[in-house]
């Protein structure tokens, strides 16, 4: 009993290092990777100043820069870039997104950016309430390592029923790409 142990001890140990990985002069690897359509935006305007210039009551403008980064699948890819105010303008008594004291008020916008993206058809109204078209994407959209540009050039409604003070409301932007 002990010999057949003995027997069966010595054979796997002569058998196990035939089962592990050869060792040579040169090996291989395969390297992989699966790109996906992604998207990041950032806003360069940090605080956008709204100004009036010219004659009495002229319309408050600004301009917000941002630079964008896309990749949108080759053949069904699409994407987009919105905006929503999440933060209406405030104190009280002054211009409003969603309550405005006159009925023509707005917080307006227009759209430039860069290829490949395309610019929305303005001039648009923001929203307090939904998410507004800044930019468009199609299929196999690609930007520049560095990022593509573009603005968002507001206009104000001035209308004398706001009271004299410091406004300020909050702007969101998304990208998205599929």
């Amino acid at each position: 009993m002990k010999k057949l142990f003995l027997i069966t001890v010595v054979s796997l140990l002569l058998i196990t290092p035939r089962a592990r990985a050869q060792f040579a002069g040169t090996g291989t690897t395969t390297v992989s990777v699966t790109v996906a359509a992604e998207a990041a935006i950032r806003v360069d305007t940090s605080t956008t100043s709204l100004t009036t210039t010219g004659t009495i009551f002229n319309d408050y403008t600004g301009t917000t820069s941002f630079t964008y980064k896309v990749r949108t699948t080759a053949s069904t890819g699409s994407g987009s870039i919105t905006l929503k105010v999440t933060s209406d303008f405030s104190p009280s008594n002054g211009p409003s997104v969603g309550s405005p004291p006159t009925g023509g008020d707005k917080l307006a916008y227009t759209c430039t950016v860069s290829a490949p993206g395309t610019a929305c058809s303005g001039p648009l109204t923001s929203s307090i309430s939904s998410e507004t078209n800044v930019a468009g994407f199609g299929a196999n959209a690609h930007s520049t390592m560095a990022g593509n540009s573009g603005s968002t050039a507001w206009t104000l409604t001035n209308d004398p029923l706001y009271e004299t003070g410091a406004y300020s409301a909050t702007v969101r932007y998304t990208i998205s790409a599929t």
